[in-house]
Formats: C-alpha cells, structure tokens, sequence
C-alpha cells in the first residue's frame, strides 16, 4: 500500500506544473484538511479550492520538486522545494509534507515551511 501511495503523491505533485485546480482536487477525499503549518487547517474541499486558487490561479508557473520521499502506511512523506512565478517574481519555497492517503484520496495535507520565506520571495503578505 506504501507504494500506491507514494506513486498518488507523485503524481499530485507533478500535477501542479500543470496549474489545474480541478485536477488537484480531484486527489482529494471530499472531507480533507490542509493544514500550512503557520496558518490555520482548511476542512473540505470547498476550503481547499479556494486557497488553491490565491496560490495557482495568480501563478505563472508552479513546480513541486520533490528531494525526498518515504512513506508507512496510509502516510506519505515529502521533502519538497516548491518553485512559484507569480507578477515575474520568482519564490522557491523548502517544504516538508505529510500526507495521509487512503482508498486511493489524500484525506490530510499538512506542509511545514517557514512563512517569512515564502513573504520575502514573494511580498505576499
């Protein structure tokens, strides 16, 4: 099951250069949280859309480049670094995920990475 895994946050990952909102969800168990580690956990997929949106619908490009992976069970392991275009600035982002994966649909994302990176990249705030 491991591998199954592995292979759906594989390709989640590869799906976002493709900037397809509906695409992504369509990972997603219909009650799942997304938690960026610094901000606050995103319950259902409704939730999930719309802070997918401010991140991908903005961007120019968008590219997970994962360093790393493992994975116990239903939980999947990342080491990412997520690379962002967005109004020609560029911002790449050192994450770590952790998914939870089951009958094939992540039911929790939860990425940790340090915010003030991502705002001084970006000048998001």
């Amino acid at each position: 099951m491991s591998a199954e895994n592995e292979k759906i946050i594989r390709n989640f990952c590869d799906a976002w250069v493709r900037r397809n909102i509906d695409e992504l969800l369509g990972y997603f168990a219909p009650d799942a949280v997304y938690h960026n580690i610094p901000m606050e956990p995103l319950k259902g997929v409704d939730a999930i859309r719309q802070t997918l949106g401010m991140f991908v619908t903005p961007a120019e490009h968008v590219e997970f480049e994962t360093t790393a992976m493992a994975s116990a069970g239903d939980l999947v392991f990342t080491e990412r670094v997520d690379h962002f275009r967005m109004q020609g600035k560029k911002a790449s982002l050192p994450v770590c995920g952790v998914f939870e994966v089951r009958n094939g649909k992540i039911v929790a994302w939860r990425d940790y990475f340090d915010m003030q990176t991502w705002l001084k990249q970006t000048g998001m705030g």
